[in-house]
């Protein structure tokens, strides 16, 4: 690349560098500018495209470049910083703003590393470790910190930079996070590889109980050991959403994994271990979340009818046709086809998510999907063409699919 200004230093910075000394792939590649300004940026070819700071696209690759800056904090929360940039702030400076070590290392064009905040030792020693103090500023980071921890999964935090979070906490600093970026940082961190370890660090610095109170208060609240011999409420959803992200499912499977079991946080003491009726509650939980959070339509539709439904599906076999048909109903499988299969992947998340039973049958889950393929043998059209009126047509079509599960699966 051709510097536009003798003044100029472009160095490549944060991500790229770290995941090309881990042996990861590259995706994005960030620049910093030193010793430049607006105008020259500008007069160089460059492509203005920040709104808070300088950032610049490149003439020719589109990658992002901008001026060195730093930071000051001016009010609680995310946005509350006063940015500075000129051509006298060092790459240094600039680095020092940034989270941790291991993305604040700089590479010049010549190859070089430059690397003021020892991030290549933290990730030989595979520490996620804060840069300054700074980060105390900015809220984000510990959601950030827990989507590296879910990513990179043999990492571990620096006791320093926990006591730091904790610290964080206990001001109030979370509290400022809007819902809007909480929700962005826990839809990226479900999507890591091991997203049991982001909710897990998220609890231990005190953050899980300020955004997410709902999952928080799992921990500790037991089970049936019968049925799940992980015993521990919270265990078995961290397990649940673990065996989610090695099957690669989908962001809205993912929540629903997360989120199906709230209502047991509610259960009465005396009647634990027992949780009857957790699964309402599960749903009244999840609304109160998804309105908090502003989650998506699809994550929000599909975790409120895992969370109802999931406990009757245990109950599929020992149902008969016309009760099997009345469930496919509820599910509304014959316009959510698609939603009915994610239903049934949370369903087996949940199943396997349990302690020695990672591999355990799915036979509920199994029968439920052969009555519903028998029932969509049944011409509903060519019904409604014989009949007069919805209520005849309902009526008919029901019981055509209910002779159909019989017939197929040999029920009453």
């Amino acid at each position: 690349m051709t510097t536009p200004d003798p003044a100029m230093q472009i160095y490549q910075v944060g991500g790229a560098i770290r995941d090309s000394l881990l042996g990861l792939p590259v995706k994005d590649r960030d620049y910093v500018v030193v010793g430049a300004t607006p105008e020259q940026m500008l007069a160089a070819g460059y492509r203005p495209v920040g709104k808070d700071f300088p950032v610049f696209l490149h003439p020719q690759t589109q990658q992002e470049h901008a001026l060195a800056r730093t930071e000051r904090k001016t009010a609680k929360g995310y946005k509350g910083f006063s940015v500075y940039a000129a051509p006298e702030v060092t790459l240094e400076e600039d680095l020092a703003r940034r989270d941790f070590t291991m993305n604040a290392i700089a590479q010049a064009e010549d190859g070089r590393l430059i690397d003021p905040f020892h991030g290549q030792r933290d990730i030989q020693q595979k520490t996620l470790r804060h840069v300054t103090e700074a980060f105390s500023e900015d809220p984000v980071r510990i959601l950030r910190a827990g989507r590296f921890m879910a990513r990179f999964t043999d990492f571990s935090v620096a006791p320093e930079t926990m006591l730091l979070m904790r610290n964080m906490v206990a001001a109030g600093e979370v509290d400022a996070l809007v819902p809007e970026r909480v929700w962005q940082e826990i839809a990226k961190g479900l999507m890591e590889k091991q997203p049991s370890r982001m909710f897990e660090m998220l609890r231990a610095c005190g953050a899980l109980a300020v955004i997410l109170p709902e999952l928080d208060r799992l921990w500790g609240v037991p089970q049936t050991a019968t049925y799940h011999p992980e015993v521990d409420t919270g265990i078995h959803v961290m397990m649940v959403i673990d065996y989610a992200a090695k099957q690669g499912f989908t962001l809205p499977v993912r929540f629903a994994a997360l989120t199906h079991d709230l209502g047991k946080g509610t259960t009465p003491a005396e009647v634990l271990p027992r949780h009857i009726g957790h699964e309402l509650r599960s749903v009244d939980l999840i609304k109160q979340v998804v309105a908090r959070l502003k989650v998506p339509n699809d994550c929000r539709d599909l975790a409120l009818v895992v969370a109802k439904y999931h406990g009757k599906l245990h109950a599929a076999r020992q149902m008969k046709a016309s009760t099997l048909l009345h469930f496919l109903e509820e599910l509304d499988v014959f316009r959510q086809r698609a939603r009915f299969e994610d239903f049934l992947k949370a369903c087996e998340c949940d199943s396997r998510g349990r302690l020695g039973l990672e591999q355990c049958a799915l036979e509920d889950a199994e029968h439920l999907m052969q009555a519903l393929q028998a029932a969509l043998t049944v011409d509903a059209g060519a019904i409604a063409r014989q009949c007069h009126g919805p209520a005849q047509i309902k009526q008919a079509v029901a019981e055509a699919r209910t002779h159909a599960i019989q017939q197929a699966m040999q029920l009453h």
